[in-house]
């Protein structure tokens, strides 16, 4: 299993937008094949402040969700509204764990 985990600063004037295109990527992306979850959640002491989390089953599905109409259209889109670019952290799970 993979996880991901988008750490995403978001402009103050642009967090309804942005809380809208995530909307729309994490409902596509949960009906994605290979994704068991996909969240998003905000920083309790950073405003505007957010980390998706989302768990893939395997590498292949993370390839194939940065195919999607759905994923291409949030990265183009929140561009715009991102205070700065993402920092993304990926992680293997251990089938040892």
């Amino acid at each position: 299993m993979i996880v991901i985990h988008a750490f995403i600063k978001v402009k103050a004037d642009e967090r309804s937008r942005f809380l809208n295109l995530a909307d729309d990527v994490i409902k596509g992306s949960k009906a994605e094949e290979g994704n068991i979850s996909y969240h998003l959640y905000e920083d309790t002491k950073d405003p505007n402040t957010f980390v998706m989390v989302e768990e893939w089953r395997t590498k292949e599905a993370v390839k194939l969700h940065g195919e999607t109409e759905h994923y291409k259209t949030f990265a183009a889109r929140s561009r715009e509204v991102l205070a700065g670019p993402p920092r993304v952290e990926k992680y293997l799970v251990s089938e040892k764990l």
